[in-house]
């Protein structure tokens, strides 16, 4: 009777270790949205930090993204090179005067607070799967490295 459980277990391990099959993304630390059976790249770009008082914005030039999707939801793949897939977060932006921001403050409540997300590496290769922990409403997103202006944007319409 042991031996079926370690023959079943083995062959369950070996079902989990088979290489991912999907669509890769075409560049190296760059999040791209999973639509279906497509990689969708998305809109790399660089935060420009606004210092005040007892906060900071960051913005983005452009009023909106051109990466959109409709799904609330969204999955990621990164094949991660330098970035640390763990450490990227989601933040919803406001879209003001053409360009898109993010106000963290020190002392009001309404700082901007990140968004959870599930990070789950795929094949054995830096391949990451990133799903969004909660349903999103329409609007401007960036995934972003903690620690980093690098912001990657999209828009769920």
């Amino acid at each position: 009777m042991s031996r079926w459980v370690l023959l079943l277990l083995c062959l369950s391990l070996a079902g989990f270790a088979q290489t991912y099959k999907g669509p890769r993304p075409p560049k190296p630390d760059v999040p791209c949205l999973l639509h279906a059976d497509s990689l969708v790249e998305m809109e790399a770009s660089e935060a420009r930090e606004q210092e005040k008082k007892d906060e900071v914005t960051y913005v983005i030039p452009g009023g909106s993204s051109p990466v959109k999707t409709p799904l609330a939801s969204p999955v990621f793949l990164l094949q991660a090179e330098k970035l640390i897939p763990d450490k990227l977060q989601l933040y919803k932006l406001e879209s003001k005067s053409g360009q898109r921001e993010v106000l963290f403050s020190r002392k009001k409540k309404q700082t901007a607070r990140p968004i959870r997300l599930e990070v789950t590496r795929i094949g054995s290769d830096n391949l990451y799967r990133i799903e969004v922990g909660e349903s999103l409403e329409n609007g401007e997103y960036s995934l972003t490295p903690d620690g980093s202006n690098q912001v990657f944007c999209f828009q769920v319409y």
